[in-house]
């Protein structure tokens, strides 16, 4: 039988040492709540992503034509790398060590999902240019239910699908996977450590546009599983004596202040006729998007 060689496993000791003395002293200090991240985070977001269709209404169509790429696009893109880039340092901050194979298929998988909604969600803003209603279903639309042949409908569904359903999907799960990932390492045993100042000017923007993240990417579900998993790693960490640090409590009370703000929202519209017959179900969550097309641009 062939015996290791000393001196690897005197090296895998010490790193397995290393590592627990790293968790260890990460759990007993003051962590330092990650600005430029959280910051970064926030500003890219409301621009990138919330900004991306006003971008489009704004711009004239005679700079970008519709056979061309638009400035939402062009605006997607660079979400594309930058939301990745940044889910990347923040695993790198992590007190604790975090499954890489996980973190990487995750980032993999998001890239390819808001790469397929990029290309749906171009297409999309052409249609609406061209007369499609948000509010109402792909074979319900005016400028569509009269294709010949009928076919081409089909894939219109298709294309609604790959943009709405799949590209959400490969594009969400793996962010709010990364994201739970990273804040079951936010714990600590320094009991009296806060939020900065810093943390609670972002939690309002950021919480605003976790709000428009669920309802327009039709993600309440998975957003629920979220905060349900996040409440029980906080439950477990307390009866083993450990609180959340500051950045664990930046991410905790952006998603407490972000259903507050789904259900208002969802209450606001409950009566909603029009709408309720395009989000049928007992979840009912409508897209600010599509309330912006049957309320506000018609008047």
């Amino acid at each position: 039988m062939r015996r290791r060689p000393q001196s690897a496993t005197f090296t895998s000791a010490f790193l397995s040492r290393a590592g627990s003395e790293k968790t260890t002293a990460a759990a007993t200090t003051r962590s330092q709540f990650h600005t430029d991240l959280w910051l970064c985070f926030t500003v890219q977001n409301w621009i990138l992503d919330f900004g991306r269709p006003i971008a489009m209404i704004i711009m004239p169509l005679e700079w970008f034509p519709l056979n061309k790429p638009s400035v939402g696009d062009y605006f997607h893109m660079a979400y594309n790398v930058i939301t990745p880039f940044l889910l990347l340092k923040l695993i790198e901050r992590s007190p604790t060590a975090l499954p890489r194979s996980a973190v990487y298929l995750s980032i993999i998988t998001f890239v390819m999902g808001a790469s397929i909604h990029l290309v749906g969600d171009s297409i999309n803003h052409r249609l609406i240019l061209s007369g499609y209603q948000l509010h109402l279903s792909v074979r319900e639309n005016p400028i569509i239910k009269d294709l010949k042949p009928a076919s081409l409908i089909d894939s219109f569904e298709l294309l609604y699908y790959y943009d709405e359903h799949l590209g959400h999907s490969m594009w969400y799960i793996p962010f709010f996977l990364i994201i739970f990932l990273y804040f079951t390492g936010c714990f600590t045993q320094v009991k009296d450590e806060k939020m900065s100042t810093s943390g609670w000017l972002l939690l309002g923007p950021s919480a605003v546009y976790y709000w428009y993240l669920i309802t327009e990417g039709q993600i309440f579900v998975l957003y629920v599983f979220t905060f349900f998993a996040m409440v029980a790693t906080v439950m477990r960490q307390r009866r083993m004596g450990f609180v959340l640090d500051s950045n664990g409590r930046f991410l905790f009370y952006n998603f407490i202040i972000t259903l507050g703000l789904v259900l208002v929202w969802v209450a606001y519209l409950w009566n909603d006729k029009v709408l309720r017959k395009k989000y049928p179900g007992i979840i009912y969550v409508p897209e600010p998007w599509s309330f912006y097309t049957l309320h506000i641009k018609g008047s």
